[in-house]
């Protein structure tokens, strides 16, 4: 049993995510988008980079890979999918979750350091924090600004959808702690099922105790469960 990290032309964090799955235990391999996922895949993480150099839109032609179509069954038979930064771009652009990911309030490329709020703790990948819990995650994007539709940003609250919020240290929501302008702080969303999950942050970045803080490696311990 593995975890499927997809690779893209651009893919630049897959290698990262193996390497922080492989660190909490979990045996995971790249494959290559054009390849199919193996028949022993247990997981599938969408990894962050810059498939197809961004062109049209963030995530927009990898969303149209085959291999997305192979995804989508998968999380329909339970196996659990997480997209993270690029692959949260293309999570929503295959219609795994709901909204979209468009160019920062900034109209810039965004690196660094921020605080989100667990809003969700019952999920594969919060259920190592407690509900209101606040973490340290890295940005790495120029389209990280989640966008939905009223209507549909309502019912994703009300189901209890939204994963992630943009906060301060402590715990508090404004614009000020919002670092692109995301609709209502969003920063990571559910799909249709618990086990399907995109976000913007990087949770592989910060799951290494060798290099740093490691306030991400509880999302990834999602697939150990």
């Amino acid at each position: 049993m593995t975890v499927a990290v997809l690779q893209f032309g651009g893919s630049n964090c897959d290698r990262d995510t193996v390497q922080a799955l492989a660190d909490l235990g979990i045996d995971a391999e790249l494959v290559w988008h054009e390849d199919g996922l193996p028949a022993d895949t247990a997981g599938i993480v969408v990894p962050g980079g810059f498939s197809y150099g961004d062109y049209l839109r963030a995530g927009a032609m990898a969303a149209r890979s085959p291999i997305m179509e192979d995804v989508k069954a998968a999380a329909e038979d339970g196996t659990p999918v997480l997209g993270i930064c690029n692959g949260a771009q293309i999570g929503c652009e295959a219609s795994l979750t709901p909204g979209a990911f468009t160019t920062n309030r900034s109209a810039r490329f965004q690196c660094e350091h921020v605080h989100v709020r667990i809003e969700n703790a019952d999920t594969p990948f919060t259920r190592a924090y407690d509900e209101g819990e606040v973490i340290e995650l890295p940005i790495a994007h120029g389209e990280g600004r989640f966008e939905i539709d009223d209507a549909e940003l309502a019912d994703l609250e009300a189901d209890d959808r939204v994963l992630f919020r943009y906060c301060d240290e402590d715990g508090e929501t404004s614009d000020d702690a919002n670092p692109n302008g995301s609709k209502h702080n969003v920063a990571g969303v559910l799909g249709d099922h618990d086990h399907v999950a995109v976000l913007m942050p990087h949770p592989e970045r910060v799951s290494l105790a060798d290099i740093g803080p490691t306030d991400g490696r509880g999302v990834l311990r999602g697939f150990a469960d």
